[in-house]
């Protein structure tokens, strides 16, 4: 009786291992198609980016941006439910992106006088800008006639990133270590300032003697910007 019951636990245990051996596939099945959406997803992005800073938004056709992927269309549509949708998502990533590297540049463990984080900040959005040449341009379009989606880019985003620098700026002018002035427009004078090597490359490259994504003379166009804005 012992060794009959002992042979059918062990039938059960290997009944009950096969059983569970083959449903592991359609996990990894399932992870494999998880990281092929997301980089499927991030490839869209990017080349909507592209699409859109060319084109503005009524330019821009998601079959385009398919074809700068080389993906099916239907593929555009699965991951985003129309253009808009699509153009949203762009500004989405884009602002994420930038506070991601500012928080990675800041982190939270460590102090930091407010000047440095107006520093630290605009230095990396000069980087970003430099990684990510189209951003510029795809800020601009909506900053042309009567943008429908301008209202809900400030709102969304750009209040966000202005509530988190502006403050830092007055209190770093307070402490005497920035130029005087109206904080909101010194605000977006850094960031015209910052961009100007991205949204001006191509007529750089062939005014200077280096290269303007050349790390020299990014760092040397930082020293700058420094000089110019910071006490």
């Amino acid at each position: 009786m012992k060794n009959k019951t002992a042979a059918t636990r062990s039938v059960r245990g290997r009944a009950t291992g096969s059983a569970r051996l083959p449903a592991a596939a359609p996990r990894n099945g399932k992870r494999k198609e998880q990281a092929r959406s997301i980089v499927t997803r991030r490839a869209i992005l990017d080349a909507a980016l592209d699409e859109f800073a060319e084109k503005g938004f009524d330019g821009a056709s998601t079959r385009n941006i398919a074809d700068r992927v080389g993906i099916d269309h239907t593929l555009i549509t699965y991951h985003f439910r129309n253009k808009e949708a699509l153009w949203k998502a762009v500004a989405e990533n884009s602002f994420e992106s930038i506070e991601s590297m500012w928080d990675a540049a800041l982190p939270a463990d460590r102090e930091f006088k407010p000047a440095e984080r107006v520093r630290a900040e605009f230095r990396t959005f000069l980087q970003f800008t430099m990684e990510h040449a189209a951003f510029h341009h795809f800020m601009l379009r909506e900053n042309q006639g009567q943008s429908p989606r301008l209202p809900w880019l400030v709102k969304r985003l750009l209040h966000r990133t202005m509530d988190r620098v502006v403050p830092e700026i007055r209190e770093a002018q307070a402490q005497g270590h920035l130029i005087e002035g109206d904080p909101f427009l010194l605000y977006y004078m850094l960031v015209g300032m910052t961009s100007v090597l991205s949204s001006l490359s191509g007529e750089l490259r062939l005014t200077m003697p280096h290269p303007p994504t050349d790390e020299t003379s990014i760092q040397r166009y930082w020293e700058l910007v420094e000089r110019a804005v910071f006490k």
